[in-house]
């Protein structure tokens, strides 16, 4: 899959959610939305992040926009670590990576030398009509969902 740019059309997708469920890009329409992909429920970057987007999301919600998390993991993973970190952010569970790849984001990576596949952390920001508007590749989590939120306001 080519690499998703501003001015695409966003893939679409329909998928199960944290408390039971689905989530689609297709009911969000109206809306802005910010889509954050992360590799793993649980793990010290991914807490931060998905911290930092619930405290924000009052501010997110102000500006007419929905915050979706997507990961490989199970619903019953994002249950718990929703619970676990008192999360308000809707998360997405794609188990069979189909979106993950639709959205450029399921890929090779490599640690300590050994090469696997996941998820490279991402955020893309969504307009209200389902087009691309902003892609953040390759995310630093220090600072950025107040980046991202920064980026919604001036919308």
């Amino acid at each position: 899959m080519a690499e998703l740019k501003a001015g695409d059309k966003a893939p679409q997708f329909t998928l199960p959610r944290d408390g039971g469920g689905s989530v689609s890009l297709a009911e969000q329409s109206g809306k802005k939305v910010v889509l954050y992909f992360y590799p793993k429920d649980n793990t010290e970057g991914c807490t931060i992040e998905a911290i930092d987007f619930t405290r924000l999301l009052p501010e997110f919600e102000a500006a007419g926009a929905v915050v979706i998390g997507m990961s490989p993991d199970s619903v019953k993973k994002h249950d718990n670590f929703c619970k676990k970190h008192s999360l308000g952010v809707i998360l997405a569970s794609d188990e069979s990576t189909e979106t993950l790849a639709a959205y450029g984001v399921w890929a090779e990576k490599s640690m300590y030398g050994k090469k696997y596949m996941g998820v490279e952390r991402t955020t893309v920001l969504i307009g209200a009509d389902g087009v691309i508007l902003k892609v953040w590749p390759k995310v630093k989590v220090a600072g950025h969902a107040e980046e991202v939120l920064e980026a919604v306001k001036s919308l």
